[in-house]
């Protein structure tokens, strides 16, 4: 039973890691807008990729923890 627990508190951090790291991606890409609004379609498609790739991070994490739970 302490394993199980251990492994939802393990998943816990990294959902809300993820969320974290997105949001920042996002109040960065928000503020770099504002002062270039010229170049906003390349911010926000780089924005999108590195939020990808932390989601798909995210994922793998939480795969592994639930495997090693």
């Amino acid at each position: 039973m302490e394993g199980l627990s251990l492994t939802v508190v393990g998943l816990g951090i990294i959902i809300v890691g993820a969320g974290y790291g997105i949001s920042r991606i996002g109040q960065a890409a928000m503020e770099a807008m504002s002062r270039q609004p010229e170049i906003s379609s390349k911010i926000q498609t780089a924005m999108i990729v590195v939020a990808a790739l932390i989601e798909g991070a995210a994922l793998f994490a939480i795969v592994v923890a639930w495997l090693k739970g």
